[in-house]
């Protein structure tokens, strides 16, 4: 029996021109394609043409794969050829979370996903600590601890190789560092680049290193926030999916400081990873486009 809520998502951007649209829309209807959402963008400054659209499933005649055959046509007549997606809301998605020892975007990300919130599943949590370990079980989730050992290169280079591998074996959609405290290598960027989301405040560049909050504090901040971003082998400067900031004041202590910027950590961590999962955000260079 056909599900009327499944949706196919086709996604991608190409050099603009005259004619896209219709191009996209005529294919659908020439399939009886019935679009339920769609989405447009064009960057005067790149030249580029950006779109998302949802499909009903059960207009087409065929399944996705066969979507995705059909598309590529269509996608190479656009100059699109590397930069497109088809995906099924029928199909469910994976994540696999790594960890450190904070854990409040742990907690967050686990209970959204055990409500219904966050529709994901969460293969594993991978941690370099092993104290998110009880939580993460208690979730009937499977926790691996990696430990990193400081000062050695070569063992931490076999820890991330472990990482790799137990990552990899899942072939997540999503590969989340909630607030893992460790630096991903260029080759870990690389093999999972546009799959790799990570949270940090948005204090850089200004407040680097150790103890951001306080060196905030003493300069006397007034708004404090978080960014979500696409990991790649420049530390802290990829493509960003999602932005967002708290007021402080003066009367806020380095504590409350603290709680705020963990508070909007969870927010911005789960919005970004819910557009990412929902195929709304798309990539062209240092830019995202989120529809």
């Amino acid at each position: 029996m056909s599900n009327p809520e499944r949706r196919y998502v086709i996604s991608f951007g190409c050099p603009d021109r005259t004619g896209i649209i219709a191009r996209i829309s005529g294919f659908l209807a020439e399939h009886g394609g019935w679009i339920v959402e769609a989405a447009y963008h064009t960057d005067p400054d790149t030249g580029w043409f950006f779109t998302r659209q949802v499909v009903r499933a059960d207009s087409l005649p065929f399944d996705a794969t066969e979507l995705r055959t059909r598309f590529a046509e269509v996608a190479k007549s656009l100059s699109a050829e590397s930069s497109w997606q088809v995906s099924d809301t029928g199909e469910r998605r994976r994540a696999v979370i790594l960890v450190s020892k904070a854990g409040h975007c742990l907690y967050d990300l686990l209970g959204r996903v055990a409500s219904g919130e966050l529709d994901v599943d969460v293969a594993a949590v991978i941690g370099n600590h092993a104290s998110l370990g009880d939580i993460t079980r208690a979730h009937g989730i499977p926790f691996h601890h990696v430990p990193f050992p400081a000062g050695d290169a070569a063992a931490k280079a076999d820890a991330f190789a472990e990482v790799r591998k137990l990552v990899d074996e899942h072939d997540p959609h999503a590969v989340v560092l909630a607030r893992f405290m460790q630096v991903l290598p260029a080759e870990l960027c690389e093999a999972w680049a546009g799959r790799a989301l990570n949270i940090h405040h948005s204090f850089l560049p200004s407040f680097v290193g150790a103890r951001p909050y306080h060196q905030a504090h003493a300069r006397g901040v007034k708004l404090i926030g978080a960014t979500c971003h696409y990991v790649t082998a420049d530390l802290d400067a990829g493509p960003i999916v999602d932005q967002d900031v708290i007021r402080v004041d003066h009367g806020d202590s380095v504590e409350d400081m603290v709680r705020k910027g963990r508070d909007i950590e969870k927010v911005t961590l789960a919005r970004g990873l819910r557009w990412h999962l929902e195929g709304r955000v798309l990539v062209h260079g240092n830019r995202t486009v989120v529809f």
